[in-house]
């Protein structure tokens, strides 16, 4: 995995979480700019999970393949499905379930970084 990479998606989701932390507290529903917001961070997750894919998938020797290679799949799904119940029925806490879903994707990354021990 690149670590420049990492700390990117992590700053995203960072602000993504902040985004809809700010949109609940405004009492306005997800709009085009949260959904924009997502769109990117899971571009950004969708290029880490190639990188890192083509590492494992080509040589790179993991403790925990499998596990990493779930949290990887985890990291990418979680933010569309998040939208996507955050926009089905708009209310206010549409910007809150998004929060969630930036900081439980969050934490996947984290855990990816944690599990990229190549050659251990």
């Amino acid at each position: 995995m690149i670590g420049v990479l990492v700390v990117v998606v992590l700053v995203a989701l960072a602000a993504l979480a902040v985004h809809g932390l700010a949109t609940t507290a405004l009492g306005r529903p997800p709009d085009v700019w949260t959904k924009r917001a997502v769109g990117v961070v899971v571009a950004l997750l969708v290029v880490q999970a190639a990188i890192a894919a083509v590492q494992v998938f080509t040589g790179v020797a993991l403790p925990e393949t499998t596990t990493f290679l779930i949290y990887l799949v985890v990291s990418v799904c979680v933010l569309p499905i998040a939208l996507q119940f955050a926009t089905a029925e708009p209310t206010r806490w549409g910007g809150a379930v998004v929060a969630v879903g930036a900081i439980a994707t969050a934490v996947a990354v984290w855990r990816l970084q944690g599990l990229w021990v190549p050659g251990a």
